[in-house]
């Protein structure tokens, strides 16, 4: 049986880091409108949706011709907000991805999925990508993951773990959490009744609730970098790494011959 498979892309104008980072303007368009072409771009994803609770952003949404659910504000948790949504649309497969990830690419959200397609005892998949520099290791904008030899999360945090010297981050695998995150429906509207767990209180991370509950978290390592957009300094790193992408080539062209997404 095919498993309909739909992606929610969770944003608010309230990010106390980066206030309105969605609709910020990233080589003449709103962040939130290149995560949501390059995630339309992923074959198994049948629709694609945007959750919020903010009428700018609807109306930013529906302009370049997007669907748009209306959520809750009271939600502090992106994996809320989207639970929300999901419960109102038929699916098997909700993939959340952040509305902070503006360099995502098809195939990162196709290699998030597969692991659901093969095993249907996956209730929830993450994309994990590897550390490579120090700065990167010591940010808490940069979610940490450690893993199993089967690569289930052992835990994540915003402080740096694994504890390591800077010479050992040559040595051994270090990763990042990359918020592509594909929930079979069901577990997803579970997650929103579980009561949230001290650790994600602590660290602000959604993953940990699914932990302290006695969950899995399977982790799929990409090689792909990408880089979040936290702050408006890193609006500047990824609109000069982004110049050159080949996927903004490909929509632009689509958005200028037909009109529409």
């Amino acid at each position: 049986m095919t498993e309909r498979i739909i992606a929610i892309i969770p944003a608010r104008m309230g990010s106390s880091r980066f206030p309105g980072k969605p609709l910020a303007s990233l080589l003449n368009r709103p962040m939130i409108e290149h995560v949501f072409r390059r995630t339309s771009m992923c074959q198994e994803v049948d629709e694609v949706w945007v959750a919020t609770c903010d009428e700018e952003i609807k109306a930013a949404v529906e302009d370049f011709g997007g669907r748009v659910i209306m959520t809750s504000a009271a939600h502090e948790r992106a994996t809320d907000r989207v639970a929300e949504a999901a419960a109102q649309i038929q699916a098997d497969i909700v993939v959340m991805v952040q509305g902070d990830e503006p360099m995502v690419t098809p195939e990162m959200i196709s290699a998030a999925i597969a692991p659901m397609l093969d095993d249907r005892s996956i209730q929830c998949v993450n994309l994990a990508h590897r550390i490579t520099s120090r700065d990167e290791y010591l940010d808490p904008n940069t979610i940490k993951v450690v893993m199993n030899e089967t690569n289930d999360a052992l835990s994540f945090s915003r402080a740096p773990i694994p504890e390591l010297e800077a010479a050992q981050l040559d040595r051994l695998s270090v990763f990042k959490q990359v918020c592509v995150i594909p929930f079979r429906r069901d577990f997803l509207c579970e997650f929103a009744r579980l009561a949230p767990t001290p650790l994600e209180q602590v660290e602000s991370i959604d993953m940990l609730r699914v932990l302290e509950h006695g969950r899995c978290v399977r982790m799929v390592p990409t090689e792909t970098e990408t880089h979040s957009v936290d702050t408006p300094e890193d609006l500047s790193f990824v609109e000069a790494a982004m110049k050159h992408d080949p996927l903004i080539l490909k929509y632009h062209e689509r958005v200028a011959r037909t009109g529409s997404t």
